[in-house]
């Protein structure tokens, strides 16, 4: 492999005080706020964003990471005293937060803004030099992120490459110490596979078909209003996004009337982001070729319109592909227990919901299924708490991030015991019987 400039860059050492990393942080902030206009439309023109949900999503949740980390870094940064056992007498432990060197982060065309920025937090709060490389789908966004860092920092330490797969490759060729991917899981095989041949460790934020369950007991309208509001979130290009709906065959017919009258008075008329290209376009109208419409939004909205599917057959692509887009297959169901036996023959996902107002209910599934992450009682939220770690497991991923957990994600957990040289009562050979005997007391 070869030693680039940002590899020499780590080894002088400059990345490691917490002054230059908290000033890094301060720095990229103020640009990110210059920048804040150019930022908004650039996801205008990617994605159709409006300024309220590019906000909400994108800018402000950044900000919102920012001056998380900002407030913590130093407290993050102290090594953690743990104990030490009794037969290692005059020693103390400690456990040491170290950089890892250079990182990678490769960056989606969904969020592409966010889900760049906010590991990048985590990768300079951790005293790394980074390399980004963003969405080629999202080629104006990419450009104002490599604006704005090239005009922040010397690309020594941190610098931005554009392209596509062939630029990751190149990449590549050059020595890294940890690959941070966001995006599909077919994607994500190819980039582990990769990183595989040179024994780069990776952090990968997949997705998967993140289920939702309405039961019985639910409030249906603020079940409703949730979960099209997670399902519409940019269009449904969401890796946590609300996959599919099961309700309870007792209030089907409710929901399926109240799902119809919300949509129309609420969301129907919203503006809404684009689906990134038409080649993602195709593949969705592909997905609901054969199927049945509670709701068509398609017609008034070529883009981004809603789709709600009812009775999808188990067998259509519709419930075996993650869908990210603005469709919603929706099934009843009899038993509880029949749709965590269909859930739990599948690929774990990223993230599960569950409406009920029933706490035997909730522990039943939640004990049930293995995912991600959850939210009880709504969608996405538990990804915006940065005291939550946030990443899946199985198919949906590897490794978390968020806030602390970011920090740690970028950071060696180096362990360290610092042994007295003054006071040596240690056990040296040659060894007998009476040594032996003292051995087995001091590990009983």
């Amino acid at each position: 492999m070869k030693i680039n400039n940002q590899q020499n860059y780590f080894y002088e050492g400059s990345t490691l005080s917490y002054e230059f990393r908290i000033n890094a942080l301060k720095k990229i902030k103020k640009q990110l706020l210059i920048f804040e206009k150019e930022i908004i439309g650039a996801l205008k023109k990617d994605l159709n964003k409006t300024e309220f949900e590019s906000y909400q999503s994108e800018f402000g949740y950044v900000i919102y990471a920012l001056n998380h980390t900002l407030k913590r870094l130093r407290s993050w940064m102290k090594p953690t005293k743990v104990k030490t056992p009794l037969f290692h007498f005059y020693s103390h432990s400690k456990i040491e937060k170290v950089p890892l060197g250079r990182v990678l982060i490769v960056g989606p065309y969904n969020y592409p803004f966010q889900l760049v920025i906010v590991p990048l937090i985590g990768a300079i709060a951790a005293g790394n030099v980074i390399t980004i490389k963003p969405s080629e789908l999202a080629k104006n966004t990419g450009i104002i992120i490599k604006k704005i860092i090239e005009e922040s920092f010397d690309p020594k330490y941190i610098k931005v490459e554009i392209g596509g797969p062939e630029t990751f490759n190149k990449i590549l060729e050059s020595k890294i110490d940890h690959i941070f991917f966001t995006g599909s899981t077919k994607v994500g095989h190819i980039i582990y596979k990769k990183a595989a041949e040179n024994l780069i460790p990776v952090t990968l934020e997949l997705g998967g078909k993140s289920p939702v369950i309405v039961d019985e007991t639910a409030n249906i309208d603020v079940s409703i209003k949730r979960i099209l509001r997670g399902k519409l979130l940019n269009s449904g290009q969401t890796c946590v996004s609300p996959d599919y709906v099961f309700v309870s065959k007792k209030i089907i017919d409710k929901f399926y009337k109240r799902l119809k009258e919300i949509y129309s008075t609420k969301f129907k008329n919203q503006i809404s982001s684009k689906i990134i290209n038409k080649d993602k376009e195709k593949r969705l109208s592909e997905l609901v070729k054969d199927s049945k419409f509670l709701i068509d939004g398609k017609k008034n909205n070529d883009n981004a319109g809603l789709q709600v599917i009812i009775d999808a057959s188990e067998n259509d692509r519709l419930m075996n592909e993650e869908i990210f887009g603005p469709i919603l297959p929706v099934s009843s169901f009899e038993k509880l227990e029949d749709v965590v036996d269909y859930l739990s023959k599948k690929s774990k996902p990223l993230a599960f919901y569950i409406f009920s107002e029933s706490k035997k209910n909730i522990k039943y599934v939640m004990s049930k299924l293995s995912f991600g992450g959850a939210a009880i009682n709504n969608t996405l939220l538990q990804i915006t708490n940065l005291d939550l770690p946030f990443g899946g497991v199985g198919e949906s991923g590897i490794g978390r991030y968020n806030g602390k957990y970011s920090f740690n994600t970028f950071s060696h957990l180096r362990a360290v015991m610092h042994s007295s040289s003054k006071i040596d009562i240690s056990v040296y050979p040659p060894y007998n019987k009476k040594k032996l005997n003292l051995l087995k007391k001091l590990f009983k």
